[in-house]
């Protein structure tokens, strides 16, 4: 039988008429930035604010000073409460003066009062018009307890607000806790009293003043023992074994749980409180009160005619 012919020499030029994969052509930084914009635009209109984090850090490796993708992670960053972040990105920028109003606001939110009012009053002397600013100089003075600054505040933004717009919606809200501050402080705290139920504003009116004691207060003096009782107490004294803990069964407190029967290895038989609380079987009435009981004097054993007490099982002859 003849052999069996191989193909491999008819495959070696098969391989050889296969081309290379042309390896694909880099996408240039423009086309990328371009792709990642759009992808970031998809982002924050949907609400993935985290993701669109994401891009802006891969747009800012591609273009580090790019002030778009700056501001707009600046904005991410406030708008999911990051204000440690947000400051460590404005101490980065190159113009510092150009994000003093969201600096301002991230300490604000951090409650670092004093240098958000620093920054404010440089802001308030180079523009007095800015809103944003009365915004935050408002919120800064009615946290701070200022109820009527704030108060004049909102009054002022309320007055060049647009009408039926979201930000004339928050100052009248605003407003209206001013004013109510504002009422408690001046009157409001006088009828307090009568908002009260009437068991217990009566209660009150008839308890007397609080007397406030003047006489200084004595301390006993406490008389200390000597070193040498002290020594000897301590020497009387057993010293306090702890259990280890590891040596301690599971669910067994030291010093709350009962301690184990110490009779828990002998037969029930043989234990003391056996037969304790309850009659045995087959044990006869007893002798009765008054009787008593004689040692039997010995003498010649009857073989038959009487049955005997513990005759169960036994024949008679």
């Amino acid at each position: 039988m003849p052999p069996r012919t191989t193909h491999k020499a008819a495959s070696a030029p098969l391989k050889a008429n296969k081309k290379k994969a042309t390896p694909k052509k880099p996408i240039p930084v423009p086309e990328k930035l371009k792709r990642l914009f759009s992808s970031l635009c998809a982002q924050i209109d949907s609400g993935h604010f985290a993701n669109a984090i994401k891009t802006c850090d891969k747009i800012l490796r591609l273009e580090p000073s790019d002030k778009d993708a700056i501001k707009t992670k600046l904005f991410l960053l406030l708008q999911t409460e990051q204000y440690e972040a947000a400051l460590t990105l404005i101490d980065a920028h190159e113009d510092q003066a150009l994000l003093n109003f969201e600096r301002s606001y991230s300490l604000y939110r951090l409650h670092r009062e004093p240098e958000a009012k620093d920054i404010l009053a440089d802001i308030r002397a180079k523009d007095n018009e800015d809103r944003g600013a009365l915004h935050l100089e408002a919120q800064l003075n009615y946290r701070e307890g200022s109820y009527q600054a704030a108060f004049d505040l909102y009054n002022q933004l309320l007055d060049t607000a647009e009408s039926n717009s979201e930000e004339q919606s928050d100052i009248l809200t605003n407003l209206q806790a001013s004013q109510q501050h504002l009422d408690f402080l001046n009157k409001g705290f006088l009828h307090a009293l009568d908002q009260l139920p009437n068991a217990v504003s009566a209660n009150l009116e008839s308890q007397p003043p609080p007397v406030v004691s003047t006489a200084p207060t004595t301390v006993a003096p406490t008389s200390t023992p000597a070193a040498g009782t002290d020594d000897a107490q301590k020497q009387a004294q057993p010293p306090v074994k702890k259990v280890r803990k590891s040596r301690v069964p599971a669910g067994v407190i030291p010093g709350v749980t009962p301690p184990p029967d110490p009779e828990r290895w002998l037969k029930k038989s043989e234990r003391s409180t056996f037969g304790q609380g309850k009659r045995r079987k087959g044990a006869g009435g007893g002798a009765t009160q008054g009787s008593a009981t004689t040692e039997p004097t010995p003498g010649p054993t009857v073989t038959g005619g009487s049955k005997s007490s513990g005759g169960k099982g036994r024949k008679k002859r």
